[in-house]
């Protein structure tokens, strides 16, 4: 049985260069949010950007990166892994054109429809903050368009295991957005402008980055994959195999995307502040499922696409992989989970705090992003699961269940966020921290169907319940230390207090597991030791 790039060590590389790129952008946003923070703070301006960035990207996301996961990788990592070259060539110009047509119309279509779409989507945006919102989402409809063709750059580039490059990329993009802050709001050039203004300054700021990221990729996707011309030919069974799995990956990834969309338009419901605060929490929230989810289902789905034998063989290599990214996602995540529960005031002022945005907005985004929390782990492992059906060719039974989970996700979220908010008088706070949960626990739903779904198509996969029963107990005694720590130190600020504290949690919890040989925790010790030449 050939099973290309199934070694431990291979798929440990490609997670590791999967997760350097990711963690290079991620930082780079985080930066990015801290300049917002600091210009335009919790404000109706951050809200009119934070909302307006949720339409376009509903096409990005929609035709992007989950799409090219879900149907143009798994056939074309199996033609190369094949020796099927030439036809390889013809399935990557063929669909880079398709797409290009496709998104350009879409694209066009949402600059027409902004006002409606903004009616439809953010129903609780009213007089200036309204028409902010639509002067936004026209100017990021065509910078969606680009950032989906670069997503066709990152699937051949991850194809041809060029992991680093293709999702450290957006890094330009961020720094496009800082530096339209910088420029803009210390009125470099210009006056300074009022908040209103400035919140569409840096959406030109948005759309040049959108543009970056696609030139930084282009020439080499284009080198690896041979583009060299436009072409729509369908006469190739991998292509036509390809669209075939392009539409109910697009009605799944519509569904998802629906359901981004009902929390931005509830979340309106309450206040253009309100959905400001919700785009800082998915910000922090969206950071393990990027470094560890994305890093590891990505580096994976290439090398399980490529596995080829037996029934029989495929599932078992298969069962391994899984069980073995299961395992090093909640490693991970689990700690991540109690950091955003325990410590999550810290982390929102480290990352945060700074000119507009206080100690009162600090407490707001840490309440919604506890209620994020509830579905985190749930979120992480179902996309490795996920990744698992687009590697078998099965596209559709992620659909059925993400369909249930957004069915849940917005009923649930209207009737906690709105109706019993209204009834019990809850704050505008408590009642986004509800929506998150109640997302949290569609997600939960969701997981539960695909595991369940999935043992039924390969074999049972499972992570012990005493290793993560271990892994909880130590990130529970690591943060109660942390915090004893944060309530002894002097309040200095949050750029020293933050990663103090932080810091020795992440410590503690690493040399617990090290210490009882739990998980990842002792070979990654050794990694950092053999890095620094402390050990032989």
């Amino acid at each position: 049985m050939n099973k290309p790039d199934s070694s431990k060590e291979n798929r440990s590389l490609a997670s590791l260069a999967v997760a350097a790129g990711i963690l290079l952008s991620r930082l780079a946003g985080l930066i990015r949010t801290r300049f917002f923070a600091a210009y335009l703070g919790n404000s109706e301006a951050a809200g009119a950007y934070s909302a307006a960035m949720k339409i376009p990207n509903f096409l990005q996301n929609l035709f992007g990166e989950g799409i090219m996961s879900a149907s143009f990788i798994p056939v074309y990592a199996r033609l190369r892994a094949e020796g099927r070259n030439e036809e390889a060539v013809e399935v990557a110009e063929t669909i880079g054109s398709i797409l290009g047509i496709v998104v350009t119309v879409f694209a066009g279509i949402g600059v027409l429809s902004s006002r409606v779409l903004i009616d439809i989507l953010a129903p609780g945006f009213v007089g200036e903050t309204r028409e902010l919102t639509i002067h936004i989402v026209q100017i990021l409809f065509p910078g969606a368009a680009l950032l989906v063709l670069s997503a066709w750059c990152l699937a051949v580039l991850n194809s041809h295991k060029q992991f680093l490059l293709a999702y450290a990329a957006p890094v330009v993009w961020n720094i496009s957005i800082i530096v339209a802050l910088i420029v803009f709001g210390q009125g470099w050039f210009v006056p300074i402008p009022n908040q209103m203004d400035l919140a569409l300054q840096i959406t030109w700021g948005t759309l040049v980055g959108c543009l970056l990221q696609f030139l930084v990729q282009l020439p080499k996707a284009m080198r690896l994959s041979q583009f060299l011309r436009f072409r729509i030919s369908i006469r190739s069974p991998e292509v036509r195999t390809v669209i075939r799995n392009f539409f109910p990956v697009v009605l799944s990834r519509g569904v998802i995307q629906i359901s981004a969309w009902i929390d931005a338009s509830i979340a309106s419901l309450l206040s253009a502040p309100m959905v400001a605060a919700l785009g800082y929490a998915q910000q922090l929230y969206l950071l393990p499922i990027s470094l560890f989810a994305m890093s590891i289902s990505a580096a994976q789905l290439p090398a399980m696409s490529s596995i080829v034998g037996t029934s029989d063989e495929i599932h078992s290599v298969l069962r391994d992989q899984l069980a073995t990214s299961l395992k090093r996602v909640t490693f991970f995540v689990i700690p991540s989970v109690v950091a955003f529960l325990v410590l999550g005031d810290v982390v929102t002022a480290t990352v945060l705090m700074t000119g507009r945005f206080q100690a009162k907005d600090v407490i707001i985004v840490w309440t919604i992003l506890a209620g994020s929390t509830f579905g985190l782990l749930a979120q992480t492992q179902g996309r490795l699961f996920s990744s698992t059906f687009y590697a078998l060719k099965d596209s559709r039974t992620p659909v059925k269940f993400a369909i249930i989970r957004v069915s849940i996700t917005g009923v649930l979220g209207y009737i906690f966020a709105v109706q019993l908010r209204n009834y019990w008088g809850w704050s505008e706070v408590i009642g986004t921290a509800a929506l998150t949960a109640t997302a949290g626990f569609g997600g939960w739903v969701e997981y539960i169907l695909l595991r369940r779904s999935l043992v039924l198509k390969i074999g049972p996969v499972l992570v012990p319940r005493s290793f993560l029963a271990k892994l909880w107990t130590m990130a529970l005694a690591a943060s109660g230390i942390a915090y004893g720590l944060k309530l002894l130190l002097p309040a200095i600020h949050p750029l020293v207090n933050g990663p103090i504290v932080l810091g020795v949690y992440g410590l503690i919890y690493m040399g617990e597991t090290a210490l009882f040989d739990v998980g990842e925790g002792r070979g990654l010790i050794k990694k950092v030791l053999r890095k620094l030449k402390l050990s032989k």
